[in-house]
């Protein structure tokens, strides 16, 4: 015995129009912001207005700031060790209270990432969570210290 045919589906009503699509998006401005891992020297030059800090505004403009956590304790080193110097309390407060204004996304690190980089490299545990962030988010690292920059060069280049 033959099976019986399919029935032929019904033909789709002619009065309910397809469905529209829509996708919204903010202006171009406001998805061209790179990020970028920024450490402490580079927002000390800019917060404590170093020698170095045109250089380091120049970098920061239009980017996305991200830190690991301990940039928050790095600054406050900062603020100790310049009013130890002697730099005026109402200078110092104004460049902490900037520091608290700072559009910056602050991350937790892989402590073992971290500690394999430190040994990997001959970085400070400090140094090398700020590596970490930059290998982790792949993404370019702003640092004046020579040592974590070379490192950086060395590691972000590696990357797969």
């Amino acid at each position: 015995m033959k099976p019986a045919p399919a029935p032929a589906p019904a033909p789709a009503p002619a009065s309910i129009p397809a469905a529209t699509l829509y996708v919204a998006e903010p202006p171009a401005t406001y998805l061209a912001r790179p990020a970028l891992v920024v450490d402490c020297s580079v927002l000390a030059a800019v917060l404590f207005e170093e020698a170095s800090r045109d250089d380091a505004l120049a970098r920061l403009s239009g980017r996305t700031l991200h830190a690991p956590t301990l940039i928050d304790h790095e600054i406050a080193s900062v603020a100790l060790k310049k009013h130890a110097q002697g730099w005026p309390a109402e200078s110092i407060s104004l460049a902490l209270a900037d520091y608290a204004e700072q559009a910056l996304e602050l991350h937790r690190s892989d402590v073992a990432a971290q500690c394999e980089l430190a040994h990997r490299y001959g970085l400070s545990a400090y140094d090398a969570a700020y590596l970490w962030l930059a290998a982790d988010m792949k993404v370019p690292l702003a640092t004046f210290d020579r040592k974590l920059g070379e490192a950086a060069q060395r590691h972000l280049a590696a990357l797969q």
